[in-house]
């Protein structure tokens, strides 16, 4: 279950950073709660799966979670242009994330 709590603490990272790029540096009200609201979620649901799972291992599972996700994110709503050997970057994170859940046994 604390792998679950992990996942979901990264997409509302995900969620997070992406209303804070709709919130216009929080000068919209509606979108500047829900990035509130999306990083009290993201940091509860991190210290849930913390309780049992390393901190070596949830960190940056959690924050590689974020980055991807807000990368394809800024990609699809906002339009923003990723050099093509970025992508190649991109891949040896998300591996890089799959390498951590694989070769650990929490």
């Amino acid at each position: 279950m604390n792998w679950i709590y992990l996942i979901i603490a990264g997409l509302f990272e995900v969620v997070w950073a992406t209303t804070m790029k709709l919130s216009h540096g929080f000068s919209k009200w509606d979108w500047a709660i829900a990035t509130v609201i999306g990083m009290i979620a993201s940091f509860f649901f991190l210290a849930k799966a913390t309780r049992t799972l390393p901190l070596s291992l949830a960190y940056p599972i959690w924050t590689g979670i974020g980055a991807v996700g807000s990368i394809i994110m800024g990609v699809t709503l906002f339009g923003d242009k990723i050099p093509g050997i970025t992508w190649v970057f991109i891949a040896l994170l998300l591996i890089s994330i799959i390498g951590i859940k694989m070769t650990t046994s929490a």
